[in-house]
């Protein structure tokens, strides 16, 4: 008689966050990368690292971690769908890398979810195959705080407080002012909570603040005399940095436009705004949770870290943009997916489980159906301004602008770009150049000044000839010569 012995195996777990992030690079290559051309801010970070087009203002409030980020695409091609699509993978991968970063602190379920939360936002799929910097500084911050709370409990593994610095390093490199909001929570927690008061998290977060804005502070010295003095001219570029209630702005443009400013946009879809309006309150019952299961770190860290990043988009500024706030939204995730995870939990009976259950999936599919279609409106408003820019750009070549070039005036940077330019302003946020420099400089190659139509040529232009670029609302002038 023959024994067959039987080898039982363990079941296989499904890994969620990895699925989540495969949906979340899917949906950037179908939804967003066909179809968006360069944009403003994306055409200034990318010049500064192509080799083939002059660079364009950098502006005092910029860092220059994206356009680090962009260097190695464009060093081999400047096709702007070959960078979307290495942009949406990366951006893929640094989601489930940032979220993995919890899971030993949430386990998969909870932090599947949370990737999820975040991941189906319009703005996170909208701006993960972008070379712009705050998606970016999101996925840092996440990874930062988890690696923290990984790091802030004894024995302290060296690969935590690496990771802890190394986050803190990329989120202040990809912008310098979130890399502040960033660190101070971080460093309060290792001051007032006594069982974080040991000094190597505080330590990785110093040092980590230290290598990622060690570029920002150099060229603050080299181009502007300090870091006063730029922190100072930042202050004045984003308008005047001081106590401004941007909350109802954030709220009226939480939909789009893309860029509020000036914000006066008024609230179209109220609908559509109640998941932002309830975070506050989500937020509270967190806490709440946090107090009664003994879970306040993984819970109460992310709020204050979300709370501090928030305060100068809500707080300080008069002006604001959808992007803006990634950051919390990304923190807050965390949060809510243990505040809707304790939540099933405390439901006992199978059949009111199983109610709610359905019931917490119709309102996610609701949200996400929301969120695409946010999405497809601010794609094809983003997708018909690059092409206001494109056609300019091909406009500007028919009236004999080849590099070396110069266009200044309305939407100088993008159009530039376009067409192989360099661009200069002589007023605005983006001044770089005097009126007299300018005309020195169109003197010795071909140049052009573009203003929107009927709104007459710049002061410096007004001997110059006009030649209207049809469907772009802009008029082009040239020199006589």
């Amino acid at each position: 008689m023959t024994v067959v012995s039987a080898v039982i195996r363990p079941r296989r777990r499904i890994p969620w966050p990895a699925l989540v992030a495969l949906a979340y690079a899917v949906a950037q290559l179908a939804l967003v990368v066909p179809h968006l051309g360069l944009g403003w801010d994306e055409t200034v970070y990318l010049s500064q690292v192509d080799p083939h087009r002059p660079a364009a203002y950098f502006s005092a409030p910029r860092s220059r971690g994206i356009s680090l980020l962009a260097a190695p695409v464009l060093a081999v091609t400047d096709s702007t769908t070959v960078l979307r699509v290495v942009l949406a993978l990366l951006s893929a991968a640094a989601l489930y890398a940032a979220y993995r970063v919890w899971q030993p602190l949430l386990g998969p379920g909870r932090t599947a979810l949370a990737a999820l939360l975040f991941a189906g936002l319009w703005t996170t799929l909208l701006y993960g195959p972008q070379a712009m910097p705050n998606l970016w500084v999101a996925l840092s911050a996440v990874a930062a705080v988890g690696w923290f709370l990984r790091a802030a409990h004894p024995p302290t593994g060296r690969r935590a407080l690496l990771g802890l610095g190394a986050m803190v390093a990329a989120a202040t490199c990809f912008r310098f002012s979130d890399g502040i909001w960033l660190a101070l929570p971080l460093l309060a927690a290792c001051v007032l909570v006594p069982a974080w008061r040991r000094p190597a998290p505080a330590l990785a977060v110093v040092g980590g603040f230290a290598v990622g804005g060690a570029e920002w502070i150099a060229e603050a010295y080299a181009r502007w005399g300090g870091v006063g003095a730029r922190l100072h001219l930042s202050s004045a570029t984003e308008g005047g940095m001081g106590a401004h209630w941007a909350g109802g702005m954030a709220w009226r443009s939480l939909d789009g436009p893309l860029l509020c400013r000036p914000c006066h946009v008024p609230l179209t879809h109220p609908e559509l705004t109640l998941w932002w309006l309830a975070l506050p309150a989500l937020a509270l019952a967190a806490c709440v949770v946090a107090w009664r299961t003994r879970r306040d770190a993984v819970i109460l860290l992310p709020i204050t870290c979300a709370t501090a990043l928030s305060i100068p988009y809500l707080l300080l500024i008069d002006y604001s943009a959808p992007r803006f706030l990634l950051p919390v939204y990304a923190l807050l995730s965390l949060p809510l997916a243990t505040l809707a995870a304790h939540s099933a939990h405390a439901i006992r009976p199978p059949r009111a489980r199983a109610l709610a259950a359905g019931l917490a999936a119709t309102l996610l599919t609701l949200h996400l159906s929301a969120q695409y279609e946010v999405l497809d409106r601010n794609t094809a408003a983003a997708r018909a301004t690059t092409a206001r820019y494109r056609a300019a750009a091909h406009d500007l070549r028919g009236l004999g602008l080849i590099p070396p070039c110069l266009v200044s005036g309305t939407h100088a940077p993008p159009i530039g770009y376009d067409a192989g330019c360099a661009s200069a302003n002589v007023r605005g946020n983006n001044r770089n150049i005097t009126a007299h420099a300018l005309l020195h400089r169109a003197a010795r190659e071909p140049a052009a000044a573009l203003a929107r139509v009927h709104s007459g040529p710049p002061r410096y232009a007004r001997t110059w000839t006009p030649h209207p670029l049809p469907h772009t609302g802009l008029t082009a002038y040239t020199p006589p010569h």
